[in-house]
């Protein structure tokens, strides 16, 4: 009796498990890396799910010790884990902990759902999914660089136009719109944040949004 159990609880895993990978793929594959190329973050996204399900999914159904005693608790826990840990080695972009949230998000929702039934698991997994899809293409804004910009002159708002002929022409980019940020005085510097049109899909990185490059932020170019 316990042997069927077991795989009974098994093959219902089995299941649960394909479906959590099947649309945190989607996510990461075809909404998010798709846009940035951040090969990095898509082994991050992708492993994490993967361990998170299943810590989940022993921790509640299949260790005797801890069923009936923990319940909510431990997701909470594990969102309270993470945020803690927040990958100290380096910052994560707001994009990249967003999605880093989602799929821990449905990693536990996938594990814990056992006693729902599996068409509504999928109907809640879709709604995310849709959730994440209209985020990324209905709301989503030109590709923009960060820059630091030595003529200030040209940032006063009587001089826009010649600004963004002064940076098409020396950045080569078709410029939309441009924002200006801090302004040094002293050295005659100010950050721009310059958006621009591109025929093709341009990867908008984190890249995008450095004044100064490491060596490892060399091999993502």
């Amino acid at each position: 009796m316990f042997e069927f159990s077991l795989q009974e609880e098994f093959l219902m895993m089995l299941l649960r498990f394909a479906v959590c990978m099947l649309f945190n793929w989607i996510i990461v594959d075809r909404l998010y890396y798709c846009k940035s190329h951040r090969r990095d973050f898509y082994f991050t996204f992708m492993l994490m799910s993967i361990a998170i399900f299943f810590l989940v999914f022993f921790m509640i159904f299949v260790l005797d010790d801890l069923k009936g005693k923990t319940g909510i608790g431990v997701g909470i826990g594990l969102f309270g884990i993470f945020s803690i840990m927040r990958y100290r080695t380096e910052t994560m972009p707001v994009r990249e902990l967003t999605y880093l949230f989602v799929v821990i998000a449905l990693a536990v929702v996938n594990a814990l759902a056992t006693n729902i039934p599996l068409l509504e698991t999928v109907f809640t997994n879709i709604v995310i999914l849709c959730a994440v899809w209209l985020c990324e293409f209905m709301l989503k804004s030109p590709p923009s660089k960060l820059i630091q910009y030595d003529r200030i002159e040209l940032t006063v708002p009587e001089r826009r136009e010649e600004l963004y002929a002064d940076l098409k022409d020396r950045l080569g980019l078709d410029v939309v719109s441009v924002e200006v940020g801090s302004v040094d005085l002293l050295r005659d510097m100010t950050i721009l944040k310059v958006y621009y049109r591109s025929e093709k899909t341009v990867a908008d990185t984190s890249i995008n949004y450095k004044l100064k490059l490491k060596d490892e932020d060399l091999t993502q170019l």
